[in-house]
């Protein structure tokens, strides 16, 4: 017992006595160093007391895609933790190809009595879908939210990252390194994502490098699948039109688009520059280390779930959307364009 003490109090950084507090349920000690040793527990993987372990406000669902990407995961641990501190259970629902549609997760949550639901790119970013889906849940009383992807058909809350500003982002980095010739991979033209981020490209490659809206999109723009074999294909077509960087739409697309330039026996950053799209965990350590554009997941899942609580509170926010905005990580996967190497 003492040796637990003494390893949970270095964990958290806090005195035994603290933790012995915390251990007990006796009062005095702050709410923060308390959540501090219940993390500390966890970490080490001790079990904590029975006495400790908090009775559930309710279940909250979370219907995400495939977790094959990791930024999925990565959304879908911001959103169970905020929901875990609040008190609420997160039931976390996949969509697989072949598997559970969005509409049989929604019902099979539904029966189970859940508080609130949170989707993640569901229906509600697919510009060709019916959003009635939508105003059947609201005429239930199921309090939602929607993360990635807007319509106005649709009263709702939606949070999403700023996909002009993320192009622009990118755009004009690779515009500072010399690039004249810059394409973009990315998926299916029906999700609004996919439109914002073609918006935001155009924009910024028409006011830096004086193309016309109609050559860029004709010439520079690839749509493809959001996978590694799609960022592959969407890719070497760019590169067959002499392109000389590529920003893809998610990180997974951009790990695709430097597997089609090793193919052809080229150098990434050396002989063409990839950007991906949401700085998913572990990207940081491909080869190269991927520059991109950082999705603030942490806020936008936690915003999710305090909408989410304020609906189910009875107070709901607005019914509009909420836009965060993103942010240019560069590491080693761009570089000057080739023929602008006298350029620092």
């Amino acid at each position: 017992m003492t040796t637990r003490l003494a390893d949970i109090a270095a964990q958290a950084g806090v005195s035994e006595a603290t933790v012995s507090r915390v251990l007990n349920g006796k009062p005095g000690v702050a709410a923060t160093t308390r959540q501090s040793v219940l993390a500390a527990l966890d970490v080490l993987g001790y079990e904590r007391p029975v006495r400790l372990r908090q009775r559930s406000a309710g279940l909250v669902g979370l219907i995400t895609p495939e977790l094959e990407n990791p930024i999925f995961p990565a959304l879908a641990q911001v959103i169970g933790q905020a929901l875990t501190r609040q008190g609420y259970t997160p039931v976390l629902a996949t969509q697989t190809p072949g598997g559970s549609t969005e509409d049989e997760l929604t019902e099979m949550l539904v029966d189970r009595g859940v508080a609130g639901i949170i989707y993640v790119s569901g229906l509600h970013a697919d510009t060709t879908a019916d959003m009635q889906r939508y105003e059947q849940l609201r005429a239930q009383d199921v309090p939602f939210v929607l993360v990635d992807g807007f319509s106005p058909k649709v009263q709702a809350p939606f949070i999403s990252p700023d996909d002009r500003a993320a192009m622009n982002l990118a755009v004009t980095h690779l515009v500072s390194l010399g690039h004249t010739r810059i394409g973009l991979a990315l998926g299916p033209k029906r999700f609004v994502p996919v439109q914002r981020k073609i918006e935001g490209f155009v924009r910024t490659v028409q006011d830096q490098l004086g193309l016309s809206p109609e050559t860029i999109e004709t010439e520079l723009v690839q749509h493809s699948l959001y996978t590694l074999e799609g960022g592959q294909a969407a890719a070497s077509a760019l590169m067959d039109r002499d392109c000389t960087a590529v920003v893809c739409a998610s990180d997974m697309m951009a790990l695709g688009a430097i597997r089609a330039a090793r193919q052809r026996g080229l150098e990434v950053p050396h002989d063409i520059s990839v950007v991906g799209f949401d700085d998913s965990p572990l990207i940081a350590f491909t080869d190269p280390p991927l520059t991109t554009v950082r999705k603030p997941v942490p806020a936008m899942g936690q915003a999710a779930v305090r909408t989410l609580l304020e609906e189910i509170g009875g107070t709901p926010a607005p019914h509009s959307e909420f836009v965060f905005m993103p942010e240019l990580v560069v590491r080693g996967s761009t570089a000057s364009a080739p023929g602008d190497r006298h350029r620092p």
